[in-house]
């Protein structure tokens, strides 16, 4: 009998990704039915067109691999013809668990903290820069390496204890303590990672149930009252870009994100109704159809091409929170605001005007309205600190 090729071949799937099966020519009986086939999956794929570094890394690992197994089934195969049907199946069988062991020890080798950064990476905005500050601890504490084999409860165990007495990487010129609640944050990234990797096959046992997360503290969301805004009005601003943009997230609750990359053809004007913002939220990514008042309409300047952004020149630096904080000071306000203190304003001020929490919610485009209730929260502790400013000498 003519002697067996077997040829690797790749299979367009899901998720830009090609599916590695061995091509017999010609057909060997299939191990199970005894029927002729053509074709045996090996369980392993690429991706397609990808440059990352772990794709192309994993695309290397997996096809040197999968030559390897080609080469034994071909060699296996004009070797052994003359075995029985019984001894063929068993050395399928034997060969399908090489595989299968193969891919674990391949999987074991490869390097978590690439996984995480490529992770961290397909996050925008202020997910981004959590994902990527959650990262560069875990980067610290592992030297850049972290292979898969080694990722277990005990490493998730010291790599708590590593997060609840660093230093915070925000800041090079003065050392502090990373907080408990950014701590907690960062720790859950890496929980939430785990559950990704497991999912994707990344990881063969998924630990993310049996990490216990670490306890966050209550935060005071800081906030202004009106007379405080009005204040503000009042004061000049050495870039009055950065004021208009902070007053109009305290008069539409617009975060920080949505407001750097607002455009005009994302404002409208219905007559009879007034002017609205079409938006999608940078963080939740859904489109919100949102009313703005005459006021906040005044602060956005004179209209441009549909493509301009609104706040053209507007950015998030240092430089700018530097100049946020000296306009509060001479305002005469010494509270510790940030530019997203201005929704927490917003909310709080919607609140204590007696506006429905339900309609703050979607306001704020709020998934939840537990979220929503911590302004509910903060307005109650407001009134207790009222209360307690009368005392009377008794």
């Amino acid at each position: 009998m003519a002697a067996i090729k077997v040829t690797l071949r790749q299979k367009p799937i899901s998720g830009n990704r090609k599916s590695l099966y061995l091509d017999f020519y010609p057909p060997i009986p299939h191990p199970e039915t005894g029927q002729p086939t053509r074709r045996k999956f090996l369980g392993m794929y690429v991706f397609e067109k990808s440059k990352h570094p772990l794709d192309i890394q994993h695309n290397k690992e997996q096809l040197q691999l999968a030559e390897q197994i080609r080469r034994t089934n071909e060699k296996d195969l004009n070797q052994n013809e003359a075995l029985s049907n019984i001894e063929k199946n068993f050395i399928a069988r034997e060969q399908n668990f090489e595989i299968l062991a193969a891919n674990e020890l391949l999987k074991g080798e490869q390097n978590f903290v690439v996984y995480f950064k490529k992770m961290a990476d397909s996050y925008l905005g202020t997910a981004n820069e959590t994902w990527n500050a959650a990262y560069k601890h875990l980067d610290n504490f592992t030297n850049g390496v972290l292979k898969v084999a080694d990722l277990n409860e005990q490493f998730c165990i010291d790599f708590k204890k590593y997060l609840l007495t660093a230093d915070s990487i925000r800041s090079t010129k003065v050392k502090t303590r990373l907080s408990e609640n950014s701590a907690a944050t960062y720790y859950q990234k890496l929980k939430a990672s785990i559950k990704q990797a497991y999912k994707e096959g990344f990881l063969i046992n998924d630990l993310s149930g049996k990490i216990e997360p670490i306890k966050t503290n209550p935060t005071r969301k800081e906030f202004l009252t009106i007379e405080e805004v009005n204040q503000l009005v009042k004061t000049d601003c050495k870039n009055e870009l950065l004021k208009r943009a902070a007053l109009f997230s305290a008069l539409t609750g617009l975060r920080n994100s949505d407001i750097l990359k607002l455009t005009w053809n994302e404002i409208e004007y219905i007559k009879g109704n007034g002017y609205f913002l079409k938006i999608t939220i940078k963080k939740t990514k859904n489109i919100e159809m949102m009313p703005i008042s005459e006021q906040a309409y005044s602060l956005l300047g004179e209209a441009k091409e549909p493509s301009a952004k609104v706040f053209e020149g507007l950015e998030r630096s240092t430089h700018q929170d530097k100049l946020l904080k000296n306009w509060i000071l001479e305002a005469g306000i010494t509270k510790k605001i940030t530019f997203h203190c201005f929704r927490h304003t917003y909310a709080t001020l919607q609140l204590s005007s007696g506006t429905a929490i339900y309609t703050v919610q979607k306001m704020l485009g709020h998934k939840n309205i537990a979220t929503t209730q911590i302004y509910a929260h903060i307005l109650d502790e407001t009134k207790r600190e009222a209360a307690n400013k009368i005392k009377l000498d008794f």
